[in-house]
């Protein structure tokens, strides 16, 4: 099996190379305990291999396997708490291998293929009620309010360790948020974390579902970080100003949720995944800025 380029870049991460000679055993062990035919892997896929498969019957399914990291622990615990309620359903799960097989969505088009972003957003609101439920007890989750107690120590260092690149005042508010929304929060729900265009297909089974979660627990204002950036060509036009300004309207008023809220919690998240040991991702700290100005 051809391990896809997009995958290359593990390589250079702390047992990368490993998972990445790997993949292929992986794959021949997963096929033989769900006897399946595996196929070629999707397209785009940068973080995990995905594959396309069936079942001994015909059954088309997907094969997923993650590379053992903190964020997507926990993803397969996600999907069966949801149990196919606005998101892709489990269909089994290799918890030592991070193999998950899952439902094949059809027709699968993302969400990003629906031009009018209003529509979208309406569409991806809709999806996040639907997947919005308290957490189990025990909850095996991190918490978000770690999550960003850790990302504003992280956020001030790595801006100092690349030679503080961009404007104080960004570091200084995402800090405030992490410090302050994190330890106050509302209802904890099943956050996805990384809930986008890409990650919402459309089904034939339910209209659309989530995919791919990276699941805290914490406040339903959290979600919205990853949609405020969404389309991220759209943030470097003349109009991307009015633009995260009419999603942060949109969602706050779709979603019932603390506009404010929703906007510090979309600088804090943006920084915390757009910069870090050598990395400087412009389109997330351009997201940041719109944020800032969105008051």
């Amino acid at each position: 099996m051809r391990i896809p380029s997009q995958l290359e870049w593990w390589r250079s991460e702390p047992g990368g190379a490993d998972w990445l000679e790997r993949l292929p055993g992986i794959v021949a062990e997963c096929a033989e305990r769900w006897d399946l035919r595996p196929g070629a892997p999707f397209p785009g896929g940068n973080v995990s291999l995905v594959l396309g498969a069936e079942l001994r019957d015909g059954t088309p399914v997907v094969l997923k396997v993650n590379f053992p990291e903190e964020e997507s622990e926990h993803e397969a615990d996600a999907l069966v708490h949801w149990a196919g309620e606005g998101a892709i359903r489990l269909l089994a799960e290799n918890r030592e291998r991070r193999a998950l097989l899952l439902e094949h969505c059809e027709p699968g088009t993302q969400l990003w293929m629906i031009a009018d972003g209003d529509e979208a957003n309406r569409i991806a609101a809709h999806v996040l009620r639907r997947i919005w439920h308290p957490p189990p007890a025990p909850s095996p989750f991190r918490p978000l309010a770690a999550e960003a107690a850790r990302w504003g120590e992280e956020i001030r260092r790595e801006w100092e360790a690349l030679g503080r690149p961009f404007e104080r005042r960004l570091v200084e508010e995402a800090g405030a948020a992490c410090r302050e929304l994190g330890p106050a929060q509302g209802e904890a729900v099943v956050l996805h974390q990384d809930f986008h265009g890409g990650n919402v297909l459309r089904s034939e089974r339910e209209g659309w579902l989530a995919i791919d979660p990276k699941p805290l627990v914490g406040e339903r204002e959290f979600d919205a970080a990853s949609l405020l950036r969404d389309r991220r060509s759209e943030l470097v036009s003349p109009g991307a100003a009015r633009t995260v300004r009419r999603r942060l309207d949109l969602l706050s008023a779709e979603l019932a949720l603390d506009r404010e809220r929703m906007r510090r919690w979309g600088i804090a998240h943006a920084l915390a995944w757009g910069i870090g040991e050598g990395k400087l991702e412009a389109d997330m700290l351009e997201a940041a800025r719109l944020l800032h100005e969105a008051e």
